[in-house]
């Protein structure tokens, strides 16, 4: 894969998925968005069998937390703890209000921590901020 990647998706509820697409979208936000269903796939795309991946960094990362075969928190724990990952801003994107997620998301580096709107507009709006301040208005390291 040698195409720029500005933002990673880490999401397995296809409704949410397409949302988040569709408000990205509708705010000419990252063209080049790339999408994964589970921790897995994101483990896989940036390190694969133990072995680091060429595969181009994302500028953001929005990841869920509830996620099949590898959850979120493990994910966010590996991407911190590499030297070539623990600078990509990740942004914990999650139905969850439980404070332990929050907090464990912080203390293992999460950049931010945003509960998913449940009506539409709000979703989309939230959505469209956070591409915006994440690939405009942030300066990366």
């Amino acid at each position: 894969m040698d195409e720029e990647v500005e933002i990673l998706i880490v999401e397995d509820n296809a409704t949410d998925l397409e949302m988040t697409l569709r408000a990205l979208k509708r705010q000419n936000v990252g063209n080049r968005i790339l999408a994964l269903r589970d921790g897995a796939e994101v483990l896989d795309y940036f390190f694969g069998n133990g072995h680091k991946r060429d595969n181009p960094l994302p500028r953001v990362i929005l990841l869920d937390l509830k996620l099949p075969k590898v959850d979120g928190i493990d994910v966010l724990r590996k991407l911190k703890a590499e030297e070539r990952t623990r600078r990509i801003p990740v942004v914990v994107l999650t139905s969850s209000t439980e404070e332990s997620d929050r907090l464990a998301s912080y203390d293992l580096g999460a950049n931010s921590f945003v509960v998913k709107p449940v009506e539409f507009d709000a979703f989309s709006r939230a959505i469209a901020d956070l591409g915006l301040y994440w690939l405009v208005v942030n300066r990366q390291p």
